[in-house]
C-alpha cells in the first residue's frame, strides 16, 4: 500500500494512470482473491471481531474499534486488541507496553488502542490470537483492528468501515485504484457495514454499490471531536497531519471555529524527522499560531528527543470519537452480542 495515495484513485475510472496499471492490478486482484478463497484460518477459542475496510487508507477504523471495545466492556467482556503494528519495527507477537514501547516499536494505532484496553501486535495474526488466548481471561474478546482481507484468523463478526463521501474511488484494485481486492469478493466477507461521514446516507454511491452486492445491514456513523475541542474556537492554528485523509482533520478543525492559518500534510504513518519538527516549530512561531495535530501523529512524536520532543511539548491534539445514534447503535450491539455468544 502506498504511503501517500494517488489523487487519481478518487477521480474518473478511466484515467491513463489506472489504465496503465490495470495489468498489475489484475495480478494483485487474482493473488488476493486466491489467498482469501483458499485459506484455512485458525479458529481461536475466544470470539474474534474484525474491523476493517475495503480500501487502502483511513476510514475511521480505530475510533470504531474503541467504541466496540466500550460496548463489549459494558456487557461484562474484556476487550483485547490485535493489530499488525503497521509502522513499528517489532514483528511480535508482543503485548503493547505504554511505559516501554514507542510508535517506532509497535506503530501509532496500537499505542492509541492500548491506552483503553490491552493490545497485542503481531505480523502473524494467528500467532497474535494464540498469544492473547494465553494471556487473557476466558471473558476476553479479540478485536482485530484491520485485517479484513487477512485469512489467517477466523472471524465471528467482520465489520467493514467505508468513507461515505469518498466511497471506493475509481472502483479498481491496487495499484490502479484503492480497493484491496475485488469489491464483490470483499462484500462476501462482512456481516455489517458502517458508513462513516457527517453526510452518510443510504443514497450515497458507496452504499448503493454495497446494496447491489449484499443485503447485510448498513449503519451510519460519524467521527466527532470530544467536548474539549471547543477550546480551538477563534484561535490561530497551524494544523499538521500524517494520516490517510488529512482533509477530514482540517475540515473538522474549521467546523469548530478554528482559524487555520497553515496546513501541513505528510504521508500516512509518517515518522517525523528533526528537520521537519524544527520547520513546524519555526512556522508556528512566525505565524503566532498554535500547533494542532491528530492523536495518531502525537503518538508518533512521543518518546523522541530533540526538536521532536519540543514539537510534542508545543502541540495540542484534537481528540475524536465515533458516534452512532438511533437504530444503528442497536444493530451494532446486537451484531456484537450474537457474535460473542457463538
Amino acid at each position: 500500500m502506498p504511503a501517500t495515495e494517488p489523487s487519481w484513485w478518487y477521480g474518473r475510472r478511466g484515467t491513463w494512470q489506472a489504465a496503465l496499471l490495470s495489468p498489475i492490478a489484475a495480478i494483485f486482484s487474482a493473488v488476493a482473491s486466491r489467498r482469501i478463497v483458499k485459506a484455512r484460518p485458525y479458529r481461536a477459542s475466544l470470539p474474534v471481531i474484525c474491523v476493517g475496510n475495503f480500501t487502502a487508507g483511513g476510514s475511521g477504523k480505530t475510533p470504531l474499534s474503541l467504541l466496540i471495545a466500550k460496548i463489549l466492556a459494558e456487557e461484562g467482556r474484556e476487550p483485547w486488541f490485535l493489530s499488525r503494528g503497521y509502522g513499528g519495527k517489532l514483528a511480535g507477537p508482543i503485548k503493547v507496553d505504554l511505559a516501554r514501547h514507542s510508535a517506532a516499536d509497535v506503530g501509532d494505532e496500537p499505542l492509541l488502542l492500548a491506552r483503553a484496553f490491552p493490545a497485542v501486535i503481531s505480523r502473524d495474526r494467528r500467532e497474535g490470537a494464540k498469544t492473547i488466548e494465553k494471556m487473557a481471561p476466558k471473558s476476553a474478546v479479540i478485536i482485530m483492528d484491520d485485517g479484513l482481507q487477512n485469512p489467517a484468523l477466523a472471524k465471528d463478526l467482520s465489520i467493514a468501515v467505508i468513507d461515505a463521501q469518498r466511497g471506493f474511488g475509481n472502483g479498481r484494485v491496487i495499484p490502479a485504484g484503492p480497493l484491496r481486492a475485488p469489491l464483490a469478493l470483499q462484500a462476501k466477507l462482512v456481516q455489517l457495514v458502517v458508513a462513516m461521514g457527517k453526510d452518510a446516507s443510504t443514497d450515497s454511491s458507496a452504499i448503493q454499490a454495497i446494496r447491489q452486492l449484499t443485503n447485510i445491514p448498513v449503519i451510519a456513523a460519524e467521527t466527532r471531536p470530544d467536548n474539549s475541542a471547543a477550546r480551538f474556537r477563534g484561535r490561530k492554528i497551524l494544523a499538521y497531519a500524517g494520516i490517510a485523509n488529512p482533509d477530514r482533520f482540517f475540515t473538522m478543525l474549521e467546523s469548530l471555529g478554528a482559524v487555520l492559518v497553515a496546513k501541513r500534510t505528510f504521508a500516512d504513518h509518517h515518522p517525523f524527522t528533526e528537520a521537519e519538527a524544527r520547520a513546524l516549530l519555526a512556522d508556528a512561531e512566525s505565524l503566532s499560531a498554535t500547533l494542532v495535530t491528530t492523536e495518531k501523529d502525537f503518538a508518533r512524536i512521543a518518546g523522541q528527543s530533540g526538536a521532536c520532543a519540543d514539537l510534542k511539548q508545543r502541540s495540542e491534539t484534537l481528540a475524536i470519537a465515533t458516534v452512532i445514534t438511533g437504530d444503528g447503535l442497536s444493530i451494532l450491539r446486537s451484531s456484537l452480542l450474537t457474535a460473542i455468544r457463538r
